[in-house]
């Protein structure tokens, strides 16, 4: 079986970054958007974290010899 491909993996590690960001500058500006989203980008990030470590110990997983 073959590792998963690097670009998968910096397209979830990009995907957290992008969470995180909306996250902080929505945080930074406050209202009634972010009262409304902060849960739900909350655990889109968690999740968005979660495969990217899944696909990272997997990648490190199946290059070892």
């Amino acid at each position: 079986m073959n590792p998963p491909p690097p670009l998968l993996l910096g397209a979830a590690l990009v995907a957290v970054l992008v969470v995180l960001a909306i996250g902080i500058l929505g945080f930074a500006k406050g209202g009634p958007w972010y009262l409304r989203h902060a849960n739900r980008l909350m655990n889109l990030r968690v999740a968005a974290q979660a495969l990217a470590v899944i696909l990272l110990g997997l990648a490190i997983w199946f290059s070892r010899p």
